[in-house]
Order: structure tokens, then sequence, then C-alpha cells
């Protein structure tokens, strides 16, 4: 026990030594985290603003003044007013506008009479589907706070009838940057950890010095454990790192507890560095395992692990793919610690199956790299 632990200690000072000498490793662990996570906390965001919006004003009376102007006045729409409705449709399809709205000529005399509804019309942009939505849902809610508006005005209650409430949990400003940052944390770690051991491993194939290091009594549970304790330590530091300066300089809340991130964040990287481990087991230079680890650990991990699209509204044998995608489970971890908080019982699950991932991975590591040597 005494000896594998020696042994165990010098191939960790080794590694740790080398990563001292290389560079490139600090800038994988260190700079490449900050780099992306500027790219993805100021680049990425699901939120619409300044949607340019027509307003065909055909009605000439003072209600229809008061809803062009609720439209003036919406942080969301930078709207074009006209009477001319044809001129606003060139527009809408040549692109300048994502959306019209239409208030028709008797919409005044409607509202106030009080017996008839008031129809308003509005026209998106199918073409932009994201943009659509927005288009009808904002404008749903510029209507209906005008309408709550004015009812408060004349002293009048619930004229219309039932309203609708909303209550939205967790993220009550639906600030799409609050559920984007933490998912792409999880896409950041797994590009970080694969990359880390695929382009060192094969650095110690391609010179040969991997067969040199077996050729010592040192067994490949060792060799494995030496090579992956110290990329393991520099990604739970950089995924502390990256989660203050998300909390600091993204002003992101973080209700969690960091026990539960290093668990999360640990059951994570072992998976991703034995899927790096793996990679370099059988690549035969830094080049190719490099372009694998790309392909391997960033497109499935952006695709398919519900960090951008929904997994439940994947086809069926998609979804059953997401179940080996380690970043998936880390996704919902984060965004757990990140909006919710220690949810143990949602945590837990996902970091048990990211052990078994793990375990997998290192068991065919571990045979990959025997039969290599044979």
């Amino acid at each position: 026990m005494r000896d594998h632990l020696r042994r165990l200690m010098a191939l960790m000072g080794k590694e740790f030594v080398q990563v001292w000498r290389d560079p490139s490793s600090l800038m994988i662990a260190f700079v490449l985290p900050v780099i992306l996570l500027f790219l993805y906390g100021y680049g990425v965001s699901l939120d619409a603003k300044d949607i340019q919006l027509g307003v065909a004003l055909q009605d000439t009376g003072q209600e229809g003044d008061g809803l062009t102007a609720a439209f003036l006045s919406s942080p969301y729409f930078t709207a074009h007013v006209s009477r001319n409705e044809q001129a606003l449709e060139h527009q809408l399809m040549a692109g300048q506008l994502r959306g019209l709205v239409v208030i028709p000529a008797d919409f005044s005399r409607r509202v106030e009479a009080g017996r008839e509804p008031a129809n308003v019309q509005v026209i998106a942009d199918g073409s932009e589907t994201n943009t659509a939505n927005y288009v009808q849902n904002y404008s749903q809610g510029v209507v209906a706070s005008w309408w709550a508006k004015r009812l408060l005005e004349k002293g009048v209650v619930n004229e219309s009838g039932p309203q609708l409430v909303t209550r939205i949990w967790f993220n009550p400003e639906v600030e799409s940057r609050n559920s984007l940052i933490p998912g792409a944390l999880a896409i950041i770690m797994a590009i970080i950890g694969t990359l880390l051991t695929a382009l060192v491993v094969a650095r110690e194939w391609e010179r040969g010095t991997m067969e040199a290091l077996m050729a010592t009594p040192v067994a490949i549970t060792e060799l494995i454990a030496g090579k992956l304790i110290p990329y393991f330590l520099l990604g739970l530091v950089a995924m502390l790192g990256s989660v203050g300066i998300s909390v600091v300089l993204f002003d992101l809340p973080f209700r969690g507890s960091v026990p539960a991130l290093l668990l999360s964040a640990g059951a994570f990287l072992l998976a991703a560095l034995g899927q790096g481990l793996l990679i370099s087991s059988a690549a035969r230079n830094q080049f190719i395992a490099a372009m694998v680890a790309l392909i391997t650990g960033f497109l499935p991990a952006f695709l398919l692990s519900g960090f951008i699209f929904e997994i439940a509204s994947m086809p069926a044998p998609v979804r059953l793919l997401t179940r080996i995608i380690p970043a998936r489970y880390l996704v919902t971890n984060l965004q757990t610690l990140f909006l919710v908080g220690d949810v143990w019982s949602l945590l837990l699950p996902n970091v048990g199956i990211l052990l078994i991932l793990s375990a997998i991975l290192f068991f065919l590591t571990a045979r990959k790299t025997v039969k290599r040597l044979r």
C-alpha cells in the first residue's frame, strides 16, 4: 500500500511539474474558461429588445391614440406609427419590420360603447419564429397593461371579465442570462475537461514517454490516477473561479451551496477527464486528439445538453442519446444551484449517473491502454 501511494505521489508530482513547465495546460485551465465565459455572458442572449414594429393607426379617437402611446413607450419595441397600412406591410415584407399592429378605424367607438369587442390585429414575421413569438407575447402584454391602466383611471374594475395572473418562479425577471450562463459553464467545462487530458496524454504517446512509464512498476490504475488527479484539481479551481466571475461580474444569483457545487462539478469532471483519457489512449497524436475532443466534447454538450434546445421537444432516439452526454446532467445541476438552491432529490441522481459514466470511461481507458501496449 505504501509503495502504491509513493508511486502515485511521484506521478502526481511529475504531472504538476509538467503543468508548470507547459503553460498551454494553464492556458486551457484558466484563460480559456474566462474567454468563453465572456463570449457566452455578453454574446448570447435570448431576450429581445427594440423589435422593429409598425403600428397602423386607422382610428382617430382618443382610445386609439392611448394604445399607440403604449406601444411607443414599450421598451421591447421601436414602434413606427403610420396611417398607411400598406406602406407598413411593404416594410414588413422587406424585413424592415418584424411585426405590425393594426388599430382599426372603429376601435375607439367600440371601446367606449363597451358592448362590442374591440379587436386589435397583430401580424408577426414568421420567418423568425422566436421573434414572432416575442411580437405576439409582448404585444399582448402592452394591450393588457394599457387596458388595466385605463380601467384604473376610470375607476372601473374588471369591465372586460377575467384577467390572467402570471407568476414566474426562480427567475421572476425572466432574464435569459440567468439560465444561459450556468448552462454555458457546463459547456465550457466539457471542453476544458476533455481537452486537458486528451492533449496531455496524447503528448506522452507522441513522444514515446508513455511506454517508458509503463516499463516501470507503475500499475495502470496508478498511471490513470496520476494523470487524472492534477487536472481534476485544476478543473475544480477553474469551475470555482468561473462561478465567482458569474456571480460578481454578471450579477447572477447563486442560491446553492459550495459543497453541492463541488460535488456536481467533481462528478462531471471525472466523466470529462475520463473521456479525454479514452480519446488520448486511442489517438496517435495531439492534433487528432484535439479534433476528436472538440467534436465529441463540445458539439454534443452544446446541442444535446438542454443548454439551448429543450430535450423534451427532441425526437425519442435523440432524447435517448442525450442520456449519455455528461453535460446534460451538469447543465441541470448548475441551473438548479444558481436559481433554486440545493435540491438534493434532483442533484444526487445526476451525480450518480455521472459517476457511472465516469466508471465506464475509466474501464474502457484501462482496457484500451493495456491492449495498445501489447
